[in-house]
């Protein structure tokens, strides 16, 4: 597993747009704000063309996007690269990316939601560390979450032992001012359902938004099973969260990745809160997903803090974890980070 090096004060941290852009002034300011609060830490910051570019859902087209990224990766100042914003399209850059550069110079690649088809790819495809956690405007609201201050630890190479939070935003919000933080309407409970009253369990982090891995199972760029065999010693703690999908879409979703052979050697699973959810035919969030995973007899977590309902952890791709829940409350540890 090729870890990138640890940031420190004085490098340059790169923000680009692999999917869709900013488009409203409330992101502008955001955008802005957030440059500014990472310089006054002590980093450089460099932005390419298109973070302030949005045309029928994507910055640019997929060649150019490419090329930013690639822009970034090639830069020997450039040690940590956060997406602008997430989407729908990134895929249509995949084909013009050079993964062996890539792998060749290691940077610290973040981003969620649309981005798992960059930081889940770069993973599975280069042996590399990436970062599931928040895109680049979450930096920019007034007084950062705490999410915020231990995603920026952890790219310090600080080892944080991240805890659940005690609320979260469960609706979603229009920014007036394009500074404010979270809305915390909801407290946080994650939900063991296969069971046990206390979950403890061990391996390699890898996941994303379930949406996006749908599209890339069974493609060129799904060099899962190969990954998942070379680690299978560790085993594999799968995160994953969904966007839109219903309960039909999950089950179908979850049983195809079963069948593809992603999940044979999965020591557990931890699911985000989803964002939207319905619950057709009267099937709930739980019953799909034990439905197509329960016959495999690991632990599995619900409504953990991972994905679009925010604050999130900070997720390693690749990195060996533990993770624990009891009574509501989790913890992620890294052996690792």
């Amino acid at each position: 597993m090729i870890y990138p090096v640890f940031i420190k004060k004085g490098v340059t941290i790169g923000i680009t747009a692999p999917s869709d852009g900013n488009k409203k002034e409330t992101d502008f300011i955001r955008l802005d704000s957030g440059k500014k609060q990472l310089i006054a830490k002590g980093y450089e910051l460099l932005e390419t063309a298109h973070v302030r570019s949005s045309y029928k859902g994507r910055s640019t087209d997929g060649k150019i996007r490419a090329e930013e990224f690639m822009e970034l990766i090639k830069n020997e100042k450039v040690m940590w690269i956060i997406s602008a914003k997430g989407g729908d399209y990134l895929m249509e850059m995949l084909p013009y990316l050079d993964f062996n550069v890539i792998r060749s110079k290691p940077s610290w690649i973040q981003g969620f939601s649309d981005n798992t088809g960059l930081t889940f790819t770069i993973t599975t495809n280069c042996d590399m560390a990436t970062i599931y956690g928040c895109n680049f405007n979450d930096f920019g609201m007034e007084g950062w979450h705490k999410a915020l201050e231990n995603n920026l630890a952890l790219m310090e190479g600080k080892n944080i032992v991240q805890t659940s939070f005690d609320r979260y935003e469960d609706g979603y919000y229009d920014r007036i001012t394009g500074l404010e933080g979270y809305v915390l309407d909801k407290d946080v409970y994650w939900r063991n359902i296969t069971g046990e009253k206390d979950i403890r369990m061990a391996g390699r982090l890898l996941g994303g938004c379930l949406d996006v891995l749908l599209n890339l199972v069974g493609t060129k760029y799904d060099k899962t099973v190969d990954f998942i065999n070379k680690y299978k010693n560790d085993g594999i703690l799968w995160y994953l969260e969904s966007y839109s999908l219903n309960a039909e879409a999950l089950t179908r979703g979850l049983w195809q990745l079963l069948e593809a052979g992603w999940f044979d050697t999965a020591k557990g699973f931890v699911f985000g809160r989803p964002a939207f959810f319905s619950e057709e035919s009267e099937i709930t969030y739980k019953e799909a997903v034990l439905s197509i995973l329960d016959k495999l007899k690991v632990p599995i977590i619900l409504d953990a803090d991972i994905g679009h309902k925010a604050p999130q952890m900070t997720l390693i791709n690749g990195a060996l974890a533990e993770i624990t829940c009891v009574d509501g409350k989790g913890v992620l540890k890294y052996s690792r980070a």
